[in-house]
Order: C-alpha cells, then sequence, then structure tokens
C-alpha cells in the first residue's frame, strides 16, 4: 500500500535534460565533465594542424586578399572547424574531409576561371575604374556603393593630395583600391583587364 505523503515516481525519459533537476541543467550548460574537455583539447590540436596542412598544400591563392568567392570558402572553412570542435557527432577524419573537399573545390573553381571566361565572371568580379584623370565617375561609384570620401581616403593613402593628379582609381575585385598618379610616360597596359563603363 503506498503512504499518502510518497513523492511521485519521475518518468525515465532519453533525454537527460528533460529528468534532471533544474540545477543540474545549469551545471552542465558551464560543465559537461571532463572528457568533453579532453575532446575539445585534442581535436582542437588536431584539426587545426589539419587545416594549416591542408591550406599549405592549397597554395598560396587560400592566403590571398578575399574576394566573394574566397570569402564564402573561408567563411565555410571557420564553420566545419567549429563544428569539427564543438560537436561530439562529427569525428575528427570527417572534419578533415571537409577541409581537404572545401580546399579542393577552391582549387577547381580557380583553375576553371583561369581557363574559362564565363566561370571567371560567375565567381569573381571585375576590377573598375572609378576616377580617371582627376574625374570620379559618380554614377559608377554609386553603382558599387562606394563613398567619395572612401575613394578620397584611397588617394591619400598613396600620398595625393590632390584629384587632379589622379590618372586612375581602380576598385579591385576584393574591395581594396589602386591609385596611379599622373605623369608615367607611354600607355598605362596593366588597365586592359579593368572595366571602363
Amino acid at each position: 500500500m503506498e503512504r499518502p505523503d510518497a513523492r511521485p515516481r519521475v518518468l525515465l525519459h532519453s533525454s537527460l535534460t528533460e529528468t534532471a533537476p533544474a540545477p543540474a541543467r545549469w551545471r552542465r550548460m558551464f560543465f559537461n565533465g571532463f572528457e568533453a574537455l579532453y575532446r575539445v583539447v585534442i581535436v582542437s590540436a588536431l584539426a587545426y594542424a589539419g587545416l594549416i596542412l591542408i591550406l599549405r598544400v592549397a597554395g598560396k591563392r587560400s592566403l590571398a586578399k578575399l574576394n566573394a568567392f574566397d570569402l564564402a570558402v573561408t567563411v565555410a572553412f571557420g564553420s566545419t572547424l567549429a563544428t569539427v570542435l564543438l560537436s561530439k557527432d562529427v569525428a575528427l577524419v570527417e572534419g578533415l574531409l571537409a577541409f581537404a573537399m572545401l580546399a579542393l573545390l577552391q582549387y577547381i573553381v580557380s583553375a576553371l576561371s583561369v581557363r574559362s571566361g564565363t566561370v571567371k565572371e560567375i565567381v569573381r568580379s571585375e576590377p573598375r575604374i572609378l576616377c580617371r584623370d582627376g574625374e570620379v565617375f559618380h554614377d559608377l561609384l554609386r553603382e558599387e556603393r562606394v563613398t567619395e570620401s572612401e575613394l578620397a581616403s584611397a588617394i591619400r593613402k598613396q600620398g595625393i593630395g590632390r584629384i587632379e593628379e589622379v590618372a586612375v582609381a581602380v576598385l579591385e575585385t576584393d574591395g581594396s583600391f589602386s591609385v596611379i598618379r599622373k605623369g608615367g610616360d607611354g600607355p598605362m597596359t596593366a588597365l586592359r583587364f579593368v572595366r571602363e563603363d
């Protein structure tokens, strides 16, 4: 016979968070045991070493200034690394394979963009001339979402005090600016791949 003051039994569920008392859930939120910490330490070191090795094999293009395509790959690397470090469901070998696949895909797309103009247009933007012979193209500034003060800052960084002294200012594919001062002899052959419209 059951005593009237007996506490009701708690049914066991698959999730510990549903049955554990509130203080235990709070403790688990901040500290989930030494095994989890050991895993993070070991997997962090191995995943980091693996990522560095894969990036070294992938070449300098992986570490260049970022355009939109490179930024997407870099974000994917970071997301994959975080998942490998913090998720018990993803094994280290799976994470290293994901790193290798991202590096391989970046290599393939970079190689194709060198060989095919169509692929290059899809994955990379073109550099654009924003200023020529001291004349600022305000419609192109608006189109590229660049302010005149940003352009002026880029010109000043080249040691040029007057916009009239600028032969050409180019917005590069990685978002940086190239500024050429007036006064060079001969045609500017480095501008043949730069969009001017």
